[in-house]
């Protein structure tokens, strides 16, 4: 089984909280969420939050996400899975969001893709009392829907948010 490898980004001022699955063996490798250098997640934050790309470092990222009052996290805290495909998670144990809630004045919580949606619905929701919103995976296994007019409809519910 393997364990997330490190803590949450927030700080008191985080007001949305994206959510992944579970970092995969590029993102652990990197040392930072969404470290596959295909994976377009950053690119995707940058374009609907309207700001300029952090440079690829670890550092440089968790300032951009906490300057954009962004907290991230994964749903789970540890899991059975092979390589970094979701769909062959086994065992998902999730992380205890109530520190992190109790700490920040998230108003919504955007999942990326179905597994960390349903994962999240699933293990998490009750408890946190937030129902987790959808956002279309950034991972280049999802690159078909990408190109769709529906992927970035979705993830500008995340720039229409009032974050300052």
């Amino acid at each position: 089984m393997l364990t997330h490898p490190w803590p949450p980004v927030f700080d008191e001022g985080s007001k949305i909280l994206i959510l992944g699955t579970f970092p995969s063996p590029k993102s652990r490798e990197f040392g930072f969420y969404y470290g596959h250098p295909q994976n377009i997640f950053w690119q995707t934050l940058v374009t609907v939050l309207n700001q300029p790309e952090p440079t690829k470092t670890v550092t440089a990222r968790r300032e951009f996400l906490l300057k954009n009052h962004v907290a991230m996290w994964d749903v789970l805290h540890a899991c059975d899975i092979t390589g970094a495909a979701d769909s062959s998670i086994k065992n998902p144990v999730p992380n205890d969001f109530a520190p992190l809630l109790a700490q920040t004045n998230i108003i919504a919580i955007f999942t990326t893709g179905k597994t960390a949606t349903d994962l999240f619905q699933k293990l998490c929701a009750e408890e946190v009392g937030i129902d987790a919103i959808y956002l279309p995976s950034t991972s280049p296994a999802n690159r078909a829907m990408q190109a769709k007019p529906e992927f970035m409809r979705a993830w500008r519910q995340l720039g229409k948010l009032d974050l300052s």
